[in-house]
């Protein structure tokens, strides 16, 4: 895939964040953003009663996910 540059403004925690975790994880930031992106846009395309039923589910089960992912 050919990449494209382009140029955009982010919060400055939320920078300081993916630079950490472009680090921890041993990837680029390109490579974080590219791919947070796509499962973004991914996820936004889903129909929007299956979409509303998943946040649904995900924000009653909030702590317990939070938890499974430590």
């Amino acid at each position: 895939m050919k990449l494209k540059k382009f140029a955009t403004q982010i919060d400055e925690k939320a920078l300081e964040d993916l630079r950490a975790y472009a680090k921890t994880t041993g990837r680029s930031i390109s490579g974080v953003v590219t791919e947070a992106v796509g499962e973004y846009l991914k996820r936004a395309s889903i129909r929007p009663a299956y979409r509303s039923a998943m946040d649904e589910v995900l924000t009653d089960h909030l702590e317990l996910l939070d938890r499974l992912a430590k």
